[in-house]
């Protein structure tokens, strides 16, 4: 995609949504990160179900420290890869407790140390909580990355390294969010919703899918 039409393709996106932001509930950055690493390979609705309750009792390291693991598991259990996530919640809680005196760190090192936090997390949190320009690629980003023409690239890393590259400045903030979003809900992995996209006519995707009642996907759910 060049310049021009990348610039474009974020221009519309803000249009649509001036200050979007993570779906993923929490009420400062220690939650943020809980919730961050407790959204591996889980949905932030599952997410935030669990943590709702969990963060009107837990909002600290040492808070998490004191519930401990068994009760911690308590409040996660409808979340996939409970027993792990609890053990690396408690384990970095451990460590920001011992050694960043509870504070989270603002650099990506320093994050990717913790148990659990990988450099997708990473990025989440510094982009959310502390205001970086980090783009996170999770599987929504690598997907509209690729399909779209914005960032392709053979791994997350390559499509971060891209979108990096790419995204004008003005954008950069939140463009993370923008992205999401438009993967989540429109350039869905199953079928994407081409017909209602606010960039279709910029993105490199073929074909294009039409609307549900539409002629075309009429003739071509009779051909099935």
């Amino acid at each position: 995609m060049n310049p021009a039409n990348v610039t474009e393709f974020y221009r519309r996106l803000r249009e649509l949504n001036p200050e979007p932001s993570t779906e993923l509930k929490s009420v400062n950055a220690y939650t943020l990160l809980v919730a961050v690493v407790l959204s591996a390979q889980a949905t932030d609705v599952g997410v935030n179900k669990a943590t709702g309750p969990l963060f009107k009792v837990v909002d600290t390291p040492e808070k998490m420290l004191a519930l401990g693991e068994v009760g911690l598991k308590n409040y996660i259990k409808t979340i996939g890869l409970f027993n792990t996530k609890a053990k690396n919640v408690i384990a970095l809680s451990k460590i920001l407790f011992e050694q960043h005196g509870s504070q989270i760190p603002r650099s990506r090192e320093q994050l990717e140390q913790l148990p659990g936090v990988g450099r997708k997390t990473a990025n989440v949190v510094l982009n959310v909580a502390f205001g970086e320009h980090t783009i996170a690629v999770d599987t929504h980003i690598f997907r509209v990355g690729n399909c779209t023409g914005l960032a392709p690239g053979k791994t997350p890393r390559h499509v971060e390294e891209k979108l990096e590259k790419a995204t004008p400045a003005e954008f950069k903030q939140n463009a993370h969010h923008w992205l999401i979003l438009h993967g989540r809900y429109i350039c869905k992995a199953r079928l994407p919703d081409c017909w209602r996209c606010v960039v279709a006519d910029l993105c490199a995707f073929k074909p294009k899918t039409p609307a549900p009642d539409s002629k075309e996907a009429k003739a071509k759910k009779k051909k099935a």
